[in-house]
């Protein structure tokens, strides 16, 4: 499990830094005209980090222009935003194709297409194959990481700790709260966390509102990415890393406080989308994380100067 873990992880920043390099300092100068106002730099983190499909590389990135004076700490809050909704297209995709077709069966295929492209003489399209690698990886820890994990049914006492910490009302929401941010801050990346939570929700292992518990908790476990590398930046780069922190936790505050009603709210939402019981719990996660950072933006987006 954390061999494909691991897998996962590389194939994440494998896939983000080729297309960093691919993109070039184009995205510099984006990101300097595309932030001019609250709801542009909003669309940027947002784009940007469901291209590059990791919050923590749109933040770590961000963070960087702060320090080197590209982007004023106001733009940089907008984009942190707009990152926060963008990593959750990760879950949608996994959630998507992860468990329905085997993306796996593809990974090899396209990893020797990446292998390829890599002997190119090109640097653009040795950057193009670093991402499809990456991409391959990413699925293939996935498919990896699914087998590894025990199966419940067969082995119910593996994880029977987890399942003892149900029961306990709102004492279980902030336990499994818990569980995802250290799991995050461990794991340095939400997106490994989530596909943990929809793979132990697609095993049984845990109920619908525990899952949502773990992604609350992953909201706040993903703002240390953005705080370690801002340990070596300036103090504006500082301040825009804890911006984000600022922003997940008044984000987890409130939703805490509606617990009960927004995951109704949800499973009212998905219900709309499917019927199918075994989809809907998987969709659900994904829906539950994409409308949490939605609303705290709309909330926050208005409070950009006071952060």
């Amino acid at each position: 499990l954390i061999g494909a873990l691991g897998m996962f992880l590389y194939g994440m920043n494998l896939m983000s830094s080729g297309l960093q390099k691919a993109a070039g300092s184009g995205l510099r100068h984006l990101l300097g005209a595309m932030t001019s106002n609250p709801v542009k730099a909003v669309l940027t983190g947002f784009g940007v980090t469901a291209v590059i499909q990791s919050s923590s590389a749109t933040t770590v990135m961000v963070v960087g222009f702060v320090s080197a004076g590209l982007l004023t700490l106001a733009q940089a809050i907008g984009v942190i935003m707009g990152a926060n909704i963008g990593t959750t297209m990760t879950a949608w995709i996994i959630s998507i194709f992860g468990f329905k077709a085997d993306v796996s069966a593809l990974a090899v295929p396209l990893m020797a297409l990446g292998f390829v492209m890599s002997l190119s003489k090109k640097d653009k399209l040795r950057n193009i194959s670093e991402f499809i690698i990456g991409f391959s990886l990413l699925f293939l820890g996935l498919s990896l990481m699914k087998e590894s994990v025990p199966d419940l049914k067969a082995h119910p006492e593996v994880l029977g700790f987890i399942q003892t910490w149900s029961g306990h009302g709102f004492g279980s929401v902030l336990l499994f709260l818990a569980l995802g941010t250290i799991l995050t801050l461990v794991l340095q990346s939400s997106s490994a966390t989530v596909a943990l939570t929809l793979i132990m929700l697609n095993m049984g292992w845990i109920q619908f509102d525990m899952a949502a518990a773990m992604v609350l908790g992953e909201n706040i476990g993903t703002t240390i990415t953005a705080n370690i590398a801002a340990s070596v930046g300036n103090i504006d780069a500082k301040r825009a890393a804890l911006a984000h922190t600022i922003f997940n936790i008044f984000g987890v505050i409130w939703a805490l406080a509606v617990f009960p009603w927004f995951v109704k709210m949800v499973q009212w939402l998905v219900s709309l989308l499917t019927s199918d019981p075994e989809t809907s719990l998987v969709y659900g996660i994904s829906m539950f994380h994409t409308t949490f950072n939605l609303i705290n933006t709309l909330i926050m987006i208005w409070f950009t100067k006071q952060i």
